[in-house]
């Protein structure tokens, strides 16, 4: 469908890709990962035909249509949700309005068997099987559809597009995008503005979408559950894996060890071959050898280890300062917005070191209870901070608080306080924010350097109640992993807000629903979460209700079926460990048997001696295809146990 070939880009001095090349195909459903900077979001316009290569370059298949959702967009406020949906389908809307002047057409004529006549009913014909081809008839559900499954209310349909905010309005042009049913999706971080159920459906959509997906995202869940296939993006080249995210890192390290052995291996040869070369050049009944391993050498194929294009964040809480049993307390809260109620009578109690989710719907008051903790804004009700503590709170937008004018060292030496003993440049550092960098202006930079300056200003305050609104935006995988560690061993109590399950799983031991003005606790993390709600299952919020009912007359059965496929799948798992070991056995043997042998080998007169014995070679090429044999084996079983084991 999109074919690259030998595509190079630059800006400036700046090589962006170099002679890259790829194919994408129709059951193709591609991760575009590296880290920020790295080009994803370039690569992505250069598929769209919005940047040309300076060499190289892209073709597209005839007539393919495709569907672009860029993280930065253009809004046109025209018309209200409903009827921005309709623009999408212009045709059908063409369609119906050439079928209403036929038929106008028709009424007026009774010349019935003219050949005129005849030629307006083939074309009222025609119309009608274009407008049943497009799918008219089940216009309304598919928008009913997505939209509700992006999070929109019925009584939201008919509301002007310019009353939503950017998050929602990045939903609309979403919602377009999957509508028009494109061949291929290209799709910049779309769970950016979507909260944990609405990420869900659309996993559920783009799983089974029968068109191309090239995809950008740090939700490593959301990717899992939809990728087939990993594109690396490192020092302005690629690497290609057929596999999904969590493979890849397996992969990736994988080729990499077998890299570096085989660079071992390769370098060991080298030099026990020019010692030989300098041990039998001068002799003149050996030079004639000599020369053969001189060209033998020459035309060797040097291994090189691929380089990891990671700079690594070091990102470590300052210890929180002791504080009472309970961190905060809140009594009857309400909050509205205007004549719009988002929080009613909400209590709630917080205890030290305890490790809080708060997650649902987008606008349903996670972040305004967060603003009414650090109080930000206005309320009625009563809060109240237990003994010694000192919150930090890092809002949605929080590097949007940063002044632009000053540069990334002012920023950072005007937050330092005498408790921290620190150096701003040794801090920016471990935010990797390196010489020059720390004089840029804070308005030139990314959104991922915005947000780590941010962060870095965070870590200026001693702090044991730490309240997190999206913390992970804007950040690549390799960071999120970093910050994700950095508050398993922060030693005070948390609140996050995030819609990244992967970030959430393990980091939260209580999780608070907000839905419908209140918030309903859960003891557990998030996965227990999305379980007990059966959200990973259901295409839309509002099934889980009407399902409700029938799930306590199913659970028995389906604990009782859960149990026997998970005893089932323990036996496969340790009758698949049994191959396995017994396999590295065999390979462990090979190794040594076959080290043993090079060994040899590097001596003239064993080579000599062993070398004359009969079908040598052969047996050598044997035992070399045996070992490669075991050791694809191998893979293919540890795959398959990898697999086995996720599912148990």
């Amino acid at each position: 469908m999109i074919t690259v070939e030998n595509l190079t880009l630059y800006f400036g001095a700046q090589t962006i890709f170099e002679n890259i090349s790829f194919t994408v195909t129709e059951k193709d459903k591609i991760g575009l990962v590296g880290k920020n900077g790295s080009g994803k979001s370039t690569l992505l316009n250069v598929l769209s035909q919005k940047i040309s290569p300076n060499e190289g370059k892209v073709t597209h298949l005839s007539k393919i249509k495709l569907g672009f959702l860029q993280q930065d967009l253009d809004f046109k406020d025209e018309c209200s949700l409903l009827e921005e949906m309709k623009k999408v389908f212009t045709n059908i809307e063409n369609y119906k309005s050439q079928i209403k002047i036929i038929n106008s057409q028709i009424k007026q004529r009774n010349d019935y068997k003219s050949d005129s006549y005849l030629s307006l009913l083939n074309k009222l014909s025609h119309f009608e099987e274009l407008l049943r081809m497009e799918g008219s008839h089940d216009l309304d559900l598919k928008i009913n559809n997505v939209l509700m499954g992006l999070g929109f209310k019925k009584d939201e349909f008919n509301k002007h597009t310019s009353e939503f905010s950017g998050g929602w309005r990045m939903r609309v042009e979403l919602a377009k995008i999957l509508l028009q049913n494109p061949d291929v999706l290209l799709l910049d971080e779309p769970t950016n503005h979507l909260d944990i159920i609405s990420i869900v459906w659309l996993e559920k959509w783009l799983s089974e979408y029968k068109g191309a997906v090239i995809l950008v995202s740090h939700d490593k869940n959301f990717l899992d559950s939809i990728i087939n296939r990993t594109i690396e993006i490192s020092f302005s080249k690629i690497n290609n894996y057929k596999s999904n995210y969590g493979r890849y890192l397996f992969l990736r390290k994988e080729r990499k060890e077998k890299q570096i052995q085989a660079k071992k291996n390769q370098d060991k040869y080298i030099e026990q071959t020019k010692i030989l070369i300098n041990k039998f050049r001068a002799k003149k009944n050996k030079a004639a050898f000599a020369q053969t391993l001189i060209k033998k050498l020459s035309k060797l194929e040097l291994i090189e280890v691929d380089e990891d294009d990671v700079g690594k964040m070091n990102l470590k809480f300052p210890p929180a300062p002791h504080s009472g049993k309970v961190t905060f307390k809140m009594k009857n809260i309400s909050k509205s917005y205007n004549s719009n109620l988002v929080l009613e009578n909400i209590n709630l109690e917080i205890n030290k070191g305890e490790k809080i989710a708060f997650v649902g719907k987008n606008g349903e008051g996670k972040s305004t209870l967060a603003k009414i903790i650090v109080n930000e804004i206005e309320y009625e009700g009563m809060t109240h901070y237990g003994y010694n503590v000192k919150y930090g709170y890092y809002a949605q937008n929080q590097s949007d608080f940063l002044d632009g004018e000053k540069s990334v060292l002012q920023s950072v030496e005007d937050s330092i306080t005498a408790e921290i003993n620190i150096k701003a440049r040794d801090i920016l550092g471990s935010f990797l924010f390196t010489k020059d960098d720390v004089d840029k202006k804070v308005s030139v930079l990314s959104g991922g350097e915005r947000a780590r300056v941010a962060l870095c200003k965070l870590l200026l305050s001693p702090i044991n109640f730490l309240i997190m609104d999206e913390p992970t935006n804007h950040l690549d995988m390799y960071s999120i992993d970093i910050l994700k560690k950095a508050l398993l061993n922060f030693d005070g109590t948390l609140i996050i807000i995030s819609h990244d399950r992967s970030f959430l799983n393990g980091l939260t031991n209580k999780v608070f629903e907000f839905k419908d003005k209140s918030i309903k606790e859960y003891i557990g993390g998030i996965d227990f979460f999305l379980e007990t709600n059966n959200l990973s299952r259901l295409s839309e919020l509002d099934q889980f209700t009407k399902l409700q009912k029938n799930t306590d007359k199913k659970r028995n059965s389906a604990q009782k079926i859960a149990y026997l496929t998970r005893k089932e799948n323990e036996r496969e798992i340790r009758k698949l460990k049994n191959k396995i070991s017994k396999l590295e056995s065999e390979i462990a043997f090979i190794e040594n048997k076959k080290k043993k042998l090079d060994t040899d080998l590097s001596d003239p007169e064993k080579f000599k001696q062993i070398t004359k014995e009969k079908d040598f070679y052969l047996n050598y090429d044997k035992e070399q295809k045996k070992l490669l044999s075991k050791e694809k084996e191998w893979e293919r079983l540890v795959s398959i146990l990898n697999e086995k084991e996720k599912e148990n």
